[in-house]
């Protein structure tokens, strides 16, 4: 199995403002970046979300994802009627919703929300990061990355600068 992490920050290291608007990464939106995206969701299996990034994309005029949706919530206890098939609530540690979802039949996971992907990295269970830098200083915001118990090393594979500025960095987890 793999988990990938694949999120715009800024270049203070923000992937939203306090309030969760991400106005400013969706300006820089083009068909390149869209491609890039639709790239890489397409291997995906399946979507682990947490309750901060599931109540933003609630809120896009329809749903954003295909893939199967895992939404980590202990206060979410019901999605809409619209939802109920593409979305499942749990309330599990990292390495215990990866067993789950490896039984699922999951080999392809993206790891996405604050949140979230600070619980993964700190119990060790991100194996990709595709990290791309929007050139905005934001000031403040909901940071990426958070507290590591140790130390985590991954190897770059390659970086890619597109024609409006952003810059997408591509990592893999070096467990040597």
């Amino acid at each position: 199995m793999k988990t990938t992490i694949y999120i715009g920050t800024s270049l203070d290291g923000f992937i939203a403002r306090n309030d969760g608007d991400i106005e400013w990464l969706v300006n820089y939106q083009n068909q390149e970046v869209d491609d890039s995206y639709q790239e890489f969701i397409s291997k995906i299996d399946a979507i682990v979300i947490g309750r901060g990034t599931y109540e933003k994309v609630i809120t896009f005029p329809s749903w954003f994802y295909e893939q199967k949706v895992y939404l980590l919530s202990s206060t979410i206890k019901q999605v809409p009627d619209h939802l109920k098939e593409k979305v499942t609530i749990l309330s599990m540690p990292p390495i215990e919703l990866l067993n789950y979802l490896a039984n699922e039949g999951y080999s392809n996971i993206y790891v996405d929300g604050g949140k979230v992907i600070q619980g993964f990295l700190r119990e060790d269970c991100i194996d990709e990061m595709i990290i791309t830098r929007v050139p905005e200083l934001i000031g403040s915001g909901i940071p990426l990355f958070g507290y590591l118990p140790n130390d985590l090393h991954f190897k770059h594979i390659r970086t890619e600068v597109f024609s409006n500025g952003l810059v997408k960095s591509h990592y893999v987890r070096d467990r040597k």
